[in-house]
């Protein structure tokens, strides 16, 4: 029997409370140019799934509790034709196949967690959807998916074997040696910095938003961008090297001093993102490593710049020192109030 993850049981419980929707799927899609080896493209995405046991695994239910079960190696790599060549709107037909694609929902149980479908825009253009669960895959291993498959197709092309190395563990070793490794002892003592930094934090960030918040979340968005030009990047990257900090440690204070004026409060807890790939054999795995850390700013007393950034640069200093623990045991030792309304802990995250 093979155990999850304690990521994986985040987003399987998700699931389970009807929550794990399309908010969880990874979606990519890699424009194709020139003349396609349609034959070489099976084949290396059919190398991908027999080197990954991640993306061949599934989430069955019995009595009441998950475990894994890995799909055949021999089974091929699930890809659907899709010829949009004679359409006369193809951006638009396309639009509209990547987000139906994006969103069509996955069977935890049946799998595959993983899909793929070859569109072919004209004798010379195809497009490759790939979509992923979260539950087996994140943003780093969507890189290492991408360099593996051209690495793969290149050689294929020229009639040479496969050129990637073999793995030395897989995702589901990696869940064993977690368990072990986080054991009572370990995950105490991390578990008690984490209660340590954010007892007594404030459970909302009170944003002067232009309306209140829905009942439970719709996952509905938009996006603005903001554009930092050269001229500011380069003075920010000084002030960073001035203050012996990072970049990320500089915005992300700009950021914290942002939702300080505009919440009226001195006490901010921020999620960012964290690979949590501190071991070197897990670093070429395709798999859901990524942790979120709560970093909690104190703006109070008119700090100075340099002496919020030394405030800052403590904070994400110890929350990467004690990353391991997984986020929801976080939560269930704090145990904050929970509302369905927001996300416990904070509800503004910075991704660098």
């Amino acid at each position: 029997e093979l155990p999850l993850s304690f990521a994986q049981k985040r987003l399987w419980f998700l699931s389970q409370l009807g929550e794990a929707s399309a908010a969880y799927h990874i979606p990519a899609a890699l424009r194709l140019h020139g003349e396609l080896d349609e034959s070489a493209l099976r084949r290396a995405l059919n190398a991908l799934w027999l080197r990954h046991e991640s993306l061949r695994t599934v989430f069955v239910t019995v009595k009441g509790q998950p475990r894994v079960e890995l799909l055949p190696a021999t089974q091929p790599f699930p890809l659907i034709d899709h010829d949009l060549s004679d359409e006369v709107e193809k951006e638009a037909a396309l639009a509209a196949l990547s987000y139906a694609e994006a969103h069509a929902p996955f069977d935890l149980a049946a799998g595959p967690l993983i899909r793929g479908r070859l569109v072919r825009m004209g004798s010379a253009e195809h497009v490759l959807l790939l979509t992923q669960h979260h539950i087996v895959s994140d943003g780093w291993s969507l890189g290492i998916l991408v360099n593996e498959f051209s690495a793969l197709y290149a050689a294929f092309v020229e009639g040479r074997d496969n050129p990637l190395p073999p793995l030395a563990v897989q995702y589901p070793d990696y869940a064993v040696w977690q368990q072990r490794w986080l054991g009572e002892e370990r995950l105490g003592g991390q578990l008690d910095y984490w209660e340590r930094s954010l007892s007594g934090a404030p459970i909302l960030l009170t944003l002067p938003t232009d309306r209140p918040r829905p009942a439970t979340p719709s996952f509905v968005g938009g996006s603005v961008p903001v554009r930092l030009d050269a001229e500011l990047t380069v003075e920010l990257k000084r002030l960073s090297q001035r203050h012996g900090v990072t970049l990320f440690t500089t915005l992300l204070t700009a950021w914290a001093s942002v939702l300080g004026r505009l919440s009226g409060q001195d006490d901010v807890v921020i999620g960012t993102p964290s690979a949590n790939r501190g071991r070197h054999e897990i670093e070429p795995l395709v798999g859901f490593f990524v942790n979120t850390l709560a970093l909690r700013i104190d703006l109070s007393d008119a700090p100075t710049v340099s002496q919020l950034l030394s405030r800052a640069h403590t904070v994400a200093l110890s929350a990467q020192d004690h990353q391991d623990v997984p986020f929801e045991q976080v939560v269930e030792r704090l145990n904050p109030p929970r509302r369905l309304e927001h996300t416990p802990l904070f509800q503004v995250m910075f991704a660098w």
